[in-house]
């Protein structure tokens, strides 16, 4: 059996409830491009919202992390991962979360326990050691010298202040050597393979500590990891998970794995990236910002790996391995299947534009050698950065024509790229327990007055296709064949204002989901809904499906003024608006 079918039945067996995966770019959470982490999605709740699935919670997660991508092509590294979690929302604690890891890996997983060992909190001035995880894990049969005490290691909190605990990380010796009687956290051979994070304090602003009243517990597990550990093997890429794709890239290439596989393991992990990405409702598109920046990077980095195995860039190779992944993963994220022809689509159409920017990058190449010139590290950097030559690229063009390349200054000014790129994005991938601000609240609340609104300006079978709100203003992505004239823009603002002058109440109501679309709720991606929801209703001119935070009355609003109206896709058109103190 799967491990992801594998950890949901255990779960479930222990009285939790699945919820669905999260889609891989959040709604409305500005702090990230994409859902770095299965609590991610929760945080709402975390933070002391009801579940409508109740206290005791599992699932899987898509997850997208870049800040490192520059490492894919090693053993261990990817960009897109599932993460196995559970939490419990002010139900169990220590005691139960830490027994049922144990019962997991030691029965379920048949992991013998001589290969465990686990680190638990040390304490500091103002928070005590973590004696409960510790005598937990004894009384369960491991070893007092298998227990590590770390204080760094084994402390969480989103950012400076709020919920915060101990927790506790199990780690599995992955090697087949005799197993050490003592745990050293600093030998690799011991591998991280769970945490269990145990949010049991708030820190406040000013450093003061106290126990929260409501105590909860967030787990993460990787699926790639684990999988890896389980099959014994100790690169990632030759686990089950990755086995048929790179199989399929040896075949398509006629290379061997062995002596190819940085190029091997970017490319399938890329597309699979990809793939999650451009088949995610959202309706992400290759851009030059934000998500369509990180797609476009994706698929042109594999292309350049492509290239440098000598696959034949205009086959359909990146087709047919988009569709064994999609074949894969479909049974667990049905949105694969459904969006195929998209994803495939967007595949191909960057794959032929980027084609053409490498002949315009070889022409940007001879122009800057016609007088016999060797290559600097800023042209090398130029040639890299506008037009997708890798330097492996510029190296082998220039070789050709007896032409040396200046690789030190190319790392250079390569490092200073990267450097202006990590602070630029750091916002964007900070995570955590994000809280949402009174004029973010106010903006989710203005998407359902749009949404209302632009159902009887424009026409009935308008629906929302995507949003993004920061606390500087509102995106609002619809279905519409055509551009909104001036006239339906300033009916579109009217109507908005109109319901937010009158005073309108914001009610919010717990029923079935087959209730909710019987009383004519709008939703947006109803399969991702669980089958209790949160149905937000404000006067009578609007009933969505949706997790909030909202205001109480839309006279809390303030002036709704459109600033741009624009094409975000095929059939897809965009709204950005602000509102204003009045």
């Amino acid at each position: 059996m799967n491990l992801k079918d594998l950890y949901i039945d255990f779960f479930v067996s222990k009285g939790h409830r699945q919820i669905p995966s999260a889609p891989v770019v959040p709604e409305n959470d500005p702090s990230v491009l994409f859902n770095t982490a299965g609590m991610q999605p929760l945080i709402p709740y975390l933070m002391g919202g009801t579940h409508p699935y109740g206290t005791r919670l599992c699932d899987y997660q898509k997850c997208i992390r870049t800040n490192d991508l520059d490492s894919v092509g090693d053993s261990t590294h990817h960009t897109f991962f599932e993460m196995l979690g559970n939490w419990s929302l002010g139900d169990y604690f220590k005691e139960e979360s830490i027994a049922w890891s144990f019962e997991f890996l030691t029965k379920v997983l048949k992991i013998p326990k001589e290969k465990l060992a686990v680190t638990v909190f040390k304490g500091n001035d103002l928070i005590p050691f973590d004696k409960e995880s510790y005598n937990k894990w004894v009384s369960l049969g491991i070893k007092e010298e298998r227990i590590a005490k770390t204080e760094e290691d084994n402390f969480w909190i989103a950012g400076e202040s709020g919920p915060c605990g101990p927790d506790t990380e199990i780690f599995y010796f992955r090697s087949n050597e005799e197993v050490p009687e003592v745990f050293d956290t600093k030998d690799e051979r011991w591998v991280e393979i769970w945490n269990n994070v145990f949010m049991q304090f708030n820190k406040s602003s000013d450093g003061t500590i106290t126990e929260l009243p409501k105590k909860n517990v967030d787990t993460g597990m990787g699926v790639e990891r684990t999988s890896a550990i389980l099959e014994g093997v100790n690169d990632n890429y030759l686990s089950s998970v990755w086995k048929d794709v790179i199989k399929l890239i040896t075949s398509i290439s006629e290379k061997n794995y062995e002596g190819n596989e940085k190029s091997m393991r970017i490319i399938a992990d890329h597309l699979r990236t990809a793939v999650f990405i451009a088949g995610d409702n959202s309706l992400i598109k290759p851009s030059n910002t934000d998500q369509g920046y990180i797609l476009r990077r994706l698929i042109r980095r594999a292309i350049r790996h492509a290239k440098s195995l000598e696959i034949d860039i205009n086959s359909n190779w990146e087709e047919q391995i988009a569709k064994l992944i999609i074949d894969k993963y479909k049974k667990y994220y049905h949105e694969l299947e459904e969006n195929e022809s998209i994803i495939l689509e967007v595949l191909r159409t960057e794959k032929e534009r980027f084609n053409k920017t490498l002949e315009k990058g070889l022409k940007e190449f001879e122009k800057a050698t016609r007088n016999g010139e060797n290559i600097s590290g800023e042209v090398a950097f130029h040639l890299f950065d506008t037009y997708g030559f890798p330097i492996e690229l510029t190296k082998e063009v220039a070789s050709d024509r007896g032409l040396t390349v200046d690789e030190e200054g190319f790392k250079e000014k390569f490092k200073a790229h990267q450097e202006l790129s990590r602070t630029a994005s750091s916002g964007k991938f900070k995570g955590g327990l994000a809280g949402n601000s009174e004029i973010e609240t106010k903006y989710h609340t203005a998407t359902h007055l749009l949404n209302a609104a632009l159902k009887i300006v424009v026409g009935s079978d308008v629906h929302q296709k995507g949003s993004n709100i920061t606390s500087e203003r509102m995106r609002f992505d619809f279905s519409c064949d055509h551009k909104l004239s001036d006239e339906e823009k300033k009916q579109t603002e009217d109507l908005v204002n109109k319901w937010i002058s009158e005073g309108l109440s914001v009610t919010v109501q717990e029923m079935s989901k087959s209730e909710a679309l019987k009383t004519g709720a709008e939703c947006m991606f109803i399969e991702k809904y669980p089958d209790i929801v949160t149905v937000y209703t404000i006067g009578d001119v609007s009933k969505e499906l949706c997790g909030g935070p909202h205001v109480k009355n839309t006279s809390e609003l303030g002036k709704f003024v459109i600033k741009k109206e624009e094409a975000s896709s095929a059939g897809v058109r965009r709204i950005k608006a602000v509102l204003i103190d009045e």
